[in-house]
């Protein structure tokens, strides 16, 4: 059966791309793969059908033995990272041990890619919520940043014990799983494990992503397509 359309890489960061017209579009760097099928989950078996893909050897100090011992049952050294990737259709020869890299993505011309965002510790609302702020006019005494009332999101309108649940307040911002969807696929190095990508993913540099076939595009993207079909 041909390869998922999904893979594991690391973002490396942001660059440009020329194109032919002299025009130029921004785009992230990810080496993509190569990664290792560490187990594969059946329907019959496990109730659903699914691979599990290992990135980045490490020296086994810094793994576990159970994760040894796993990836050792694939033919492989310890890895770092192990995700699955859910499947619609599963064929028998998919076996532990086979290898991927970006070459499974020939063909697919936009992707999903999930990563954590990068963290910004405890944040207030203006920065966490893009809130526009009180008046900075004379008589506000240095409140420009807050929140504003919140006696209106009370229980029982004001006159609760406390406000209600998902009152946008100050709090932790970022760290989150992230997808950014329907990116479009620039190039593709299978020599170096590159993938080119338009746009900007979740994350920092180094840090590690998650690139699977576009489940659905936007609505620019979809009339695009149409209008390239016909």
């Amino acid at each position: 059966m041909p390869p998922p359309a999904a893979i594991l890489g690391r973002k490396l960061g942001m660059s440009r791309w020329f194109l032919e017209d002299g025009r130029n579009i921004p785009v992230t760097l990810i080496e993509a793969g190569p990664c290792v099928v560490t187990g594969v989950r059946r329907r019959d078996h496990d109730g659903y059908d699914a691979v599990q893909l290992g990135f980045e050897d490490v020296r086994p100090a810094r793994s576990t033995m159970p994760i040894i011992g796993h990836d050792a049952a694939a033919g492989s050294g310890p890895l770092r990272y192990h995700r699955e990737v859910r499947l619609q259709e599963l064929d028998d020869s998919l076996d532990p041990g086979e290898r991927l890299d970006v070459s499974c993505l020939e063909g697919v011309s936009y992707v999903d890619v999930t990563g954590t965002s990068k963290g910004k510790g405890f944040q207030g609302p203006m920065k966490r919520y893009r809130f526009k702020g009180l008046s900075a006019s004379h008589g506000v005494k240095r409140a420009h940043r807050s929140p504003g009332s919140i006696g209106g999101r009370g229980v029982n309108l004001g006159t609760g014990p406390k406000p209600k649940l998902g009152l946008r307040m100050a709090g932790r911002m970022g760290g989150d799983r992230v997808t950014a969807r329907s990116l479009e696929v620039v190039s593709r190095d299978p020599e170096r494990n590159l993938l080119v990508v338009k746009g900007a993913v979740p994350g920092p540099n180094n840090g590690m992503l998650i690139i699977k076939e576009a489940k659905r595009l936007n609505r620019r993207k979809t009339r695009l397509a149409k209008h390239t079909g016909e």
